[in-house]
């Protein structure tokens, strides 16, 4: 009887490199509030938003993720030719088919490598994680490039006074790859689609054109649940993360959960108990939610102005649309020099 060779990986990975992308055209919440009837200070009190970034139209995901992946794989010292695969996670690839990440790969030098995109929301660059972690364990890839990206000025009603002061753009991406010690713990993920409804696109692409509708379907959320949901489960999620990784609350220097909401980090926080002088990354301030992309932004944020060092051990949180989330313990990338 014949015998299937199998492939054996590498265990010992981390974030080699962290690369960003925020586009030049800051929004006010002022400016949202030309819409809606809002204010400054109803947005930044509910929410701790103060502007976010939003793309041109003539950007796009793909650009956007060039961007960020250029620089990820420049900090992590190499180059396209050593990127073994590229993983892009988004919801505003504004294309069904085909995929981003294949056109982001050929343009980072990346030739002939698998490329895909994962489409999970806000959840997604954990997902990424994921994927990118039992890839290199299990022996198909050596070094992955994950990337979060988002141009949800694109999804938004600005009418629409319920969220369309929340979101905004902008691409973030790693290297995941080999390290000496282990630094990526196990990533906690899932869903519960029984809220499918919480997030969502309101209405299908063929329901839009079959139909007598005038206005072009729209990201909606049903806030409260949203809230509600993410600010008493993902604190279980998250000490589900530590407890797979061996270590407590703690033993945590940084936690850098999902950009969403200010007010829901701040509770999970508290709730984690995490030392005095942990650092709860707050880029939502200046970015907004940027889904797929806010946990690199954050990092790569953090790092950057010194407020993190590399290698601390950081828990990292994303939740959304689905509603789906992943959590996972690691140690933080260089810091970017480019």
């Amino acid at each position: 009887m014949a015998v299937i060779a199998d492939t054996s990986g590498i265990n010992n990975i981390g974030m080699l490199g962290i690369g960003a992308y925020r586009p030049e055209r800051v929004v006010t919440n002022d400016e949202i509030c030309e819409h809606i009837d809002s204010s400054d200070e109803w947005i930044y009190t509910r929410t701790g938003i103060k502007t976010r970034r939003f793309a041109r139209r003539d950007e796009s995901v793909m650009e956007m993720s060039v961007n960020a992946g250029r620089k990820a794989i420049a900090n992590a010292l190499l180059h396209g030719s050593d990127i073994d695969a590229v993983i892009l996670a988004t919801n505003t690839h504004l294309l069904l088919t085909p995929a981003g990440a294949t056109k982001v790969a050929t343009e980072l030098g990346c030739n002939g490598v698998p490329a895909f995109d994962v489409t999970v929301g806000c959840a997604g660059f954990g997902y990424g994680m994921a994927l990118a972690s039992d890839m290199i364990r299990g022996g198909s890839a050596t070094n992955v490039l994950v990337i979060g990206a988002e141009q949800l000025s694109v999804a938004l009603d600005m009418t629409d006074r319920t969220n369309c002061f929340i979101f905004g753009d902008g691409a973030g991406a790693v290297v995941v790859g080999p390290t000496e010690e282990q630094e990526l713990g196990p990533v906690v993920w899932g869903s519960d689609g029984s809220q499918f409804n919480a997030i969502r696109q309101d209405f299908d692409w063929v329901t839009f054109l079959d139909g007598d509708r005038v206005q072009r379907p729209y990201l909606r959320m049903e806030g409260t649940a949203v809230f509600r949901w993410a600010a008493f489960e993902m604190g279980k999620v998250a000490v589900r993360a530590l407890e797979a990784a061996k270590i407590g609350s703690e033993d945590l220097d940084v936690f850098v959960p999902h950009q969403a909401n200010a007010r829901i980090n701040e509770l999970l926080a508290k709730n984690l108990k995490l030392r005095d002088d942990a650092v709860v990354a707050n880029d939502i301030e200046y970015t907004g939610n940027t889904s797929a992309a806010s946990i690199p932004l954050a990092m790569e944020d953090l790092l950057s102005t010194g407020k993190a060092q590399p290698g601390q051990t950081a828990l990292l949180l994303g939740f959304g649309a689905g509603l789906s989330y992943a959590s996972q313990v690691v140690k933080l990338p260089p810091v970017p020099f480019e």
